[in-house]
């Protein structure tokens, strides 16, 4: 799954010989390019999603190039600016990237270079707009989490939980574990006229070994010792709504007779009750693996199978929706706890990718799991949205003064006089930075 490809670009630029020269070089690159004389008609074209980047000159009159990265700062701090220069000042290199800049590139500079930095930074722009539209969906769907996305599965369950959610027979509801069968059990209920009625889960494996037909069915006064008070059961609680029995081939043989009786019956016997009680309710179950397998094993009462597999419902695994996940894992992000600083890391290409190829055999729950430890920071999957280790501002400042250094050279063929008259800086010093970098002037000589 693909990330949508954008090609916009606003280039601001007052020389209008040199703007309209990198307009046209950048439209026979596959660009589509909209041209500015100054920084204020562009402003009033750029809105919080505009769909490319922004490439300026820093030096114009008026609005410079650093006043207009403000605004735009102001206006979307993850929009990226590349800004031009006539001088290669690493000064100021550094206080523009310190200011949010994108990317600073020189003049005279190799027009590759210019286009490389676009295609990355519109690679970025893509990510970050798909990860807002990510997060709109998640927080407009109104649906339970483990059922949104578009995948053909999950839209043909979402379809048939529409059409039965009303109907009257009971459902089996099967799927790995952590893949979301009370999603759908929940869907079940609030879709359909029950809704206003208690929606009753029980996990039938965590059930007390030995008060369990108490708890289901409920007891009275004195029916056992220790029965100081009459207690109403998960049934009868669950009366004119829905009753959720989740792992149902769990529950032990003996209680699956019981339970058979208020299916067929739609009645229980309480522990001590002089009579049985009726119950109008709707029974959901579900199971971890296939019900006829347990009924083989012996697990599982064949009548018990038979009356609850009226209608069969299959929760898919992430695995078999994957283009899903990427806004399952939005949604579940801005549900987590963030680090201290209040700060989410960045879905970056190579969290995507992650998303998109691992086999998630604990399904939703590992994804929630995963979300919650990239919030805090504890997950770092080592690489920024184009391939490259993320960075902090001294490493990017660094990573600058190379492609300086290595352009000029380019752009000169090796010529040292002519790099120190254009970069004005020492010749030790210009020596030195070359050694800090692994550069050589003989390998650019032509």
């Amino acid at each position: 799954m693909d990330f949508p490809r954008l090609d916009a670009v606003a280039l601001i630029e007052d020389d209008d010989d040199f703007r309209a020269a990198l307009a046209e070089r950048l439209e026979l690159a596959g660009l589509s390019v909209r041209t500015f004389h100054s920084a204020n008609p562009a402003l009033a074209e750029i809105d919080a999603d505009f769909p490319g980047v922004v490439v300026s000159a820093l030096r114009m009159p008026g609005m410079d190039g650093r006043q207009l990265l403000t605004r735009l700062q102001t206006l979307d701090s993850a929009l990226p600016v590349i800004l031009i220069t006539g001088h290669g000042d690493i000064a100021e290199a550094v206080a523009a990237m310190s200011a949010g800049a994108y990317d600073f590139v020189a003049k005279p500079f190799a027009f590759e270079r210019l286009h490389e930095s676009l295609k990355r930074a519109l690679e970025k722009r893509a990510l970050v707009l798909d990860n807002r539209r990510l997060a709109a969906l998640s927080s407009e769907a109104g649906l339970e989490l483990p059922l949104l996305g578009e995948s053909r599965a999950i839209r043909a369950l979402r379809a048939t939980i529409a059409q039965i959610a009303d109907a009257r027979m009971d459902v089996l509801i099967e799927g790995e574990t952590g893949a979301g069968k009370e999603a759908v059990a929940r869907a079940l209920h609030y879709s359909g006229r029950r809704r206003p009625q208690p929606f009753v889960a029980v996990n039938c494996g965590a059930l007390p070994e030995g008060l369990i037909e108490s708890e289901l069915f409920g007891h009275e006064l004195g029916a056992f010792a220790g029965a100081m008070r009459r207690r109403v059961g998960h049934v009868e609680r669950a009366h004119n709504g829905t009753l959720f029995l989740d792992a149902v081939d769990s529950m032990p043989l003996s209680v699956q007779v019981k339970m058979l009786r208020v299916l067929e019956e739609r009645e229980i016997h309480p522990i001590g009750a002089d009579t049985p009680r009726a119950v109008d309710l709707r029974v959901l179950a579900s199971s971890t693996g296939d019900l006829g397998e347990a009924v083989a094993d012996g697990r599982v009462r064949e009548d018990l199978y038979y009356r609850l597999n009226a209608v069969r419902l299959r929760m898919p695994p992430l695995r078999e929706r994957r283009e899903d996940v990427p806004l399952l894992f939005a949604c579940l992000l801005a549900r987590a706890q963030v680090r201290a600083d209040g700060v989410t890391p960045p879905i970056t290409d190579a969290v995507r990718s992650h998303l998109l190829e691992a086999p998630w055999p604990g399904n939703i729950r590992e994804l929630s799991h995963f979300a919650q430890r990239f919030a805090l920071g504890l997950e770092a999957l080592g690489e920024g949205p184009h391939g490259e280790p993320d960075s902090g501002l001294s490493e990017r400042v660094s990573q600058f003064e190379r492609r300086i250094l290595h352009d000029t050279l380019e752009t000169f063929g090796g010529d040292i006089a002519e790099a120190l008259l254009h970069l004005k800086i020492p010749r030790k010093t210009f020596y030195d930075k070359l050694k800090r970098h692994n550069l050589k002037p003989g390998d650019f000589r032509r």
